[in-house]
């Protein structure tokens, strides 16, 4: 489906799946959980989900003559990390506007993980006071403006590469990967769980699986707690880039499979059960999820096995999108392990 759209490769290539022995047995063994691992897709700064949108939307920033990307997130965005990367890889400048997202008192948060990265591999960073919110920023706006203002050429990038014209494509190709594993392996997996925020993953694998009718068993655990908001915008994703790839069917409001208990109590803060299935995780298979995304995910696939919501004998395939090193902003909250 992709293959008249030009990619930048910043990725290995195939992410290996893995299979979690450990914790499928913990859960009572009735169904089998497999990890793909988004989390080791690069040597670019620790990797994630993030590159394989970008590997979509970078040639037309070089296309541009752009000599600036420009991009927003929350402090310990994992975005705003992958694009200042990407940055330094192909040799532009990179603003990054950071806002405070997320209501965390951690003494060093805006000085370790993503947003430390960041800074060490050169880009300007701005820290500004306002809250979450997946839509377009106007600090992002005005960072665009200041950009021109002192003679730049900017890349607009939005928060996550969601809403950008090509965001959906990265996971389309990610779906179009696991095909090919499966002929591999000899069986499909019967569910796909993957974290929701500002949607372009979710979108773009429920168009890939959408080619033989499993998209709706990608099943999305939001971890936005703005979920009206952001089914909305992986709905308008999702038909976008149906469109664009030629998928030829229709997406509806229904195709979107969006799990809503397992955000709280707000974005970047970890329930005790996120908590737990962060510390279940890394001491079952040593697989490091964080407590903004992949430990809300981990949280709710292991609830729906408990709960019985996967039949008996599935498989189910748990997207590790990255982020680990967001953790390290959560040092008092891990303190004790």
């Amino acid at each position: 489906m992709l293959k008249k759209f030009e990619r930048y490769p910043l990725t290995f290539g195939p992410t290996p799946i893995e299979k979690l022995d450990r914790l499928s047995a913990h859960l009572g063994g009735k169904v089998e959980i497999f990890a793909k691992r988004e989390d080791c897709n690069s040597g670019l700064a620790f990797g994630g989900n993030k590159l394989r949108k970008l590997e979509y939307i970078i040639p037309d920033a070089i296309a541009s003559d752009a000599d600036t990307l420009v991009t927003v997130g929350g402090v310990q965005s994992n975005h705003t990390r992958m694009v200042a990367a990407v940055a330094a890889k192909i040799g532009m400048k990179c603003l990054l506007v950071q806002e405070s997202w997320v209501p965390h008192d951690d003494v060093v948060y805006d000085r370790v993980g993503n947003i430390l990265l960041s800074r060490i591999m050169g880009a300007e960073v701005r820290l500004v006071e306002e809250d979450f919110d997946i839509g377009i920023r106007r600090s992002w706006e005005k960072a665009l403006y200041d950009v021109k203002a002192r003679g730049g050429i900017p890349y607009a990038i939005p928060a996550g590469a969601s809403v950008h014209p090509y965001g959906g494509f990265g996971y389309v190709g990610f779906a179009e990967e696991v095909h090919a594993q499966e002929k591999q392996l000899g069986f499909k997996f019967d569910f796909i769980v993957v974290c929701t925020v500002t949607g372009s993953t979710h979108a773009g694998m429920l168009v890939g699986f959408a080619i033989d009718g499993r998209h709706r068993n990608v099943i999305g655990i939001d971890a936005s707690a703005t979920p009206s908001q952001t089914r909305a915008q992986v709905l308008d994703i999702a038909q976008y880039t149906a469109e664009l790839v030629d998928l030829g069917m229709e997406v509806a409001d229904d195709d979107v499979v969006l799990l809503e208990e397992y955000a709280g109590p707000r974005y970047g803060i970890p329930s005790e059960e996120t908590k737990e299935a962060i510390r279940l995780c890394a001491r079952l298979e040593g697989m490091i999820t964080d407590p903004v995304y992949e430990g809300k995910s981990m949280h709710g696939m292991i609830d729906l096995v408990q709960k019985g919501f996967f039949p008996k004998g599935s498989r189910v395939l748990f997207a590790h999108l990255g982020g680990a090193p967001a953790i390290n902003g959560y040092g008092y909250t891990f303190r004790n392990g």
